[in-house]
């Protein structure tokens, strides 16, 4: 207990170091998934161990005390008293972070499915007449596509079906479900936003390669980034599937080269990451579980 409900805390920073090289060297679409899990079980590992260091305080209850002194028992402190107040204090951070999150990802969602109201149930792509240069997914069931008029002006015939194919892969692999689960993770744990980051990046670099693999060109799928990114007049923050981003000039490089290998080991080291701070939070419960069964038993 002593040990173990710290380490969960310190792990914590060691994702975020490895996520740019992850992100680099691994295929996207596994990186992106490979770093979401590790991130959802390390920010389930941290918050845990806060409520594990909070608990604690129920050593100092009088009732507890009280009891304790009256079967002869000696109370153990498993951590100091200013430290579970303080991981109190944390919690509440926490949960309000978490709540924030989850009302503005409703909001998005609720804004979005406004945007597909009174079109056919099968239709996938909405047009928008806009002048803005837009396209993004809308997940749902189903999935939309909306894209603007000023957007497909922009772009040659060749250039539509890489946006459609890359707005599609968003769908398809259900990215949108990736970055909310990033963002919530780094909303309780605000160490993990590099983290967050890095999967908002890697999924606009799986669908750039889903499109590439669709239409079988991957420079023809640069030119439709570049072009799309250059006639955008500017980026809508509150739409995490946009087509064009800042890290538009990163992708394009990365479309110019190979595609990276999938690196199964390097993934599957990155989830034992995620996993390693879940299990030292378990043995801790047991430790504290194992220290409170001895004083009031």
């Amino acid at each position: 207990m002593r040990f173990d409900v710290y380490t969960p805390l310190l792990l914590a920073l060691l994702l975020p170091a490895v996520s740019p090289v992850i992100g680099r060297r691994v295929a996207p679409a596994l990186a992106a998934r490979v770093l979401v899990s590790a991130a959802v079980l390390t920010a389930a590992a941290t918050t845990w161990s806060l409520v594990l260091l909070a608990t604690a305080l129920l050593g100092d209850a009088p009732p507890v005390v009280r009891e304790a002194r009256e079967d002869g028992h000696r109370i153990a402190d498993p951590v100091p008293e200013v430290i579970g107040v303080a991981a109190c204090l944390a919690l509440a951070v926490v949960a309000w972070r978490v709540h924030r999150a989850l009302r503005t990802e409703r909001s998005t969602r609720r804004a979005l499915r406004r945007l597909c109201e009174g079109q056919p149930a099968d239709t996938e792509l909405i047009v928008a007449a806009s002048a803005v240069p837009q396209a993004f997914a809308i997940p749902g069931r189903p999935g939309r596509i909306l894209v603007t008029s000023a957007m497909l002006c922009a772009l040659e015939p060749a250039e539509r079906r890489v946006l459609l194919a890359h707005e599609r892969a968003h769908l398809t692999d259900r990215h949108g479900l990736l970055v909310t689960a990033a963002t919530l993770a780094a909303a309780a744990n605000p160490l993990l936003t590099p983290v967050r980051d890095a999967v908002a990046f890697l999924v606009e670099r799986g669908a750039d390669e889903r499109a590439a693999d669709a239409v079988g060109d991957r420079a023809a799928t640069a030119r439709a980034l570049a072009r799309a990114a250059l006639t955008a007049g500017r980026v809508w923050p509150t739409c995490t599937l946009n087509f064009t981003d800042r890290a538009v000039t990163r992708r394009i490089a990365a479309l110019q080269t190979a595609p990276p290998p999938r690196m199964l080991s390097a993934a599957a080291a990155v989830l034992a990451l995620g996993a390693l701070p879940a299990l030292l939070a378990a043995d801790a419960t047991g430790d504290l579980y194992g220290l409170l069964a001895s004083v009031l038993t």
